[in-house]
């Protein structure tokens, strides 16, 4: 949703702003500390580290790249890098 700069704004702050863009649409990001680190929220974050951890096992047991690529769906290059 897009806000008014005009309604939000100190004018001052809005007048330094238009030296750089007038007219224009432009995201203001949160800060850092406010982001969710990412598939923090989702649970998708702890699903790959669970499916990397049996990859990683599954190597262990001796389990081809290949093998493993086919059994994970994933290509032999993404198993390189997990393991």
């Amino acid at each position: 949703m897009y806000k008014n700069a005009k309604d939000v704004l100190p004018e001052a702050l809005l007048r330094q702003i238009w030296k750089y863009v007038e007219g224009e649409n432009i995201y203001i990001p949160k800060r850092q500390e406010c982001r969710a680190a990412w598939g923090s929220l989702s649970g998708s974050r702890r699903e790959y580290e669970m499916r990397n951890e049996q990859i990683r096992q599954r190597y262990a047991e001796e389990a081809t790249l290949e093998e493993l690529a086919k059994e994970f769906c994933l290509s032999v290059e993404s198993i390189r890098k997990i393991v």
